[in-house]
C-alpha cells in the first residue's frame, strides 16, 4: 500500500514538474525550430542538436516563469500552478531549471559558437521578460528578439546566414505571440501590478494590435519569401479573412482568428524558400 501510494506522488509529481515547464508554449517553439531546420536542411545530427537545445531552453524558461511568479501566483490563489497547488516541489523545479540551463548552454554552443550564443541570446532575451520586462511597456522586446534570433541560431547552425526576412517575419511573430498570450491572464496581472504593453493596450485593442503585427509578418515572408503564386495568394487571402473576422466580431472570435493569422505565419516562414 505505501508503495502504490509513493507511485502515485511520484508520478503526480512528475506530471506537476511537466506543466510548471509551461509544456505547450515550449514545444511549440521546439517544433517551429524543428520546421526551420528542416526548411534549412540541416543533416539529422544537427537537426537533433538543434531541437534538444532549443527544447532545453525553452524548459527553462518556463520553469522559471513559474519559479519567478510563485508569490504572484499565491496571491491571485493560482491553483492550476503545481507549485502554488503543491504538486511538485520547489526545489525539485528550482534542480531542473539548472539542469536545463547547463544542458542548453552545452547543446548550443555544440552547435557552432556563433550559433551557440545567438541561441543563449534568445533564451537570456526570454528569462529577462520572467525577471521583470514583463511588467513594463516593453515586455514585447525580449519576444521580437528571442524570436527573430531563434531563426538566425538554426541558419548558423547550418553554417548560412539567415535570408533578412526569416529573423524580421520571426520577430513580428514573437509580438504577435506575446500579445496573444498575455490575454487570458489580463485580470490576475492586474491584480498584482503586471503592466507590459498588452496591459497598456487594454482587452479592447489587444486582439487588433496583434492582428496588425501579425498581417506585418505576412506580408514581409510573403515579400522575401516570394512563394508561388499558388501558396501566396491563399494565404494572403486566408489572412485578409481572418482579420476581418478580428476587426468585425465579438467575443472569442477575434482572439482565434488572431491565433489563426499567427498559425499561417508559423507555416509560411518554415515554408517560403
Amino acid at each position: 500500500m505505501t508503495g502504490d501510494v509513493d507511485t502515485r506522488a511520484s508520478s503526480s509529481a512528475v506530471v506537476g514538474l511537466v506543466a510548471a515547464a509551461h509544456i505547450g508554449p515550449a514545444l511549440a517553439v521546439t517544433v517551429l525550430a524543428a520546421l526551420l531546420a528542416a526548411a534549412q536542411e540541416l543533416d539529422p545530427g544537427r537537426s537533433a542538436l538543434v531541437v534538444a537545445s532549443v527544447l532545453a531552453g525553452q524548459l527553462s524558461v518556463g520553469w522559471s516563469n513559474d519559479l519567478v511568479d510563485l508569490s504572484r501566483d499565491h496571491h491571485n490563489d493560482r491553483r492550476d500552478k503545481p507549485l502554488v497547488a503543491g504538486t511538485v516541489p520547489v526545489g525539485v523545479v528550482r534542480a531542473a531549471c539548472g539542469v536545463a540551463v547547463l544542458l542548453c548552454v552545452v547543446l548550443s554552443l555544440a552547435c557552432g559558437l556563433v550559433a551557440g550564443l545567438v541561441h543563449l541570446a534568445c533564451v537570456a532575451a526570454a528569462w529577462s521578460y520572467n525577471l521583470g520586462l514583463k511588467s513594463t511597456v516593453w515586455s514585447w522586446l525580449p519576444y521580437a528578439v528571442a524570436f527573430g534570433a531563434l531563426t538566425a541560431f538554426v541558419a548558423l547552425a547550418g553554417d548560412a546566414f539567415p535570408p533578412w526576412w526569416w529573423p524580421v517575419g520571426g520577430a513580428l511573430l514573437g509580438v504577435g505571440a506575446h500579445l496573444l498570450n498575455v490575454l487570458p491572464d489580463l485580470d490576475d496581472d492586474a491584480a498584482t501590478g503586471v503592466r507590459g504593453l498588452p496591459h497598456r493596450l487594454g482587452r479592447r485593442w489587444i486582439a487588433p494590435v496583434a492582428t496588425a503585427v501579425l498581417v506585418a509578418a505576412t506580408a514581409v515572408v510573403l515579400l522575401g519569401g516570394s512563394p508561388p503564386v499558388a501558396v501566396a495568394l491563399p494565404a494572403a487571402l486566408l489572412v485578409a479573412a481572418l482579420a476581418a473576422v478580428v476587426v468585425t466580431a465579438s467575443g472569442r472570435a477575434p482572439f482565434l482568428a488572431a491565433i489563426g493569422i499567427a498559425l499561417v505565419d508559423a507555416a509560411m516562414l518554415v515554408s517560403a524558400r
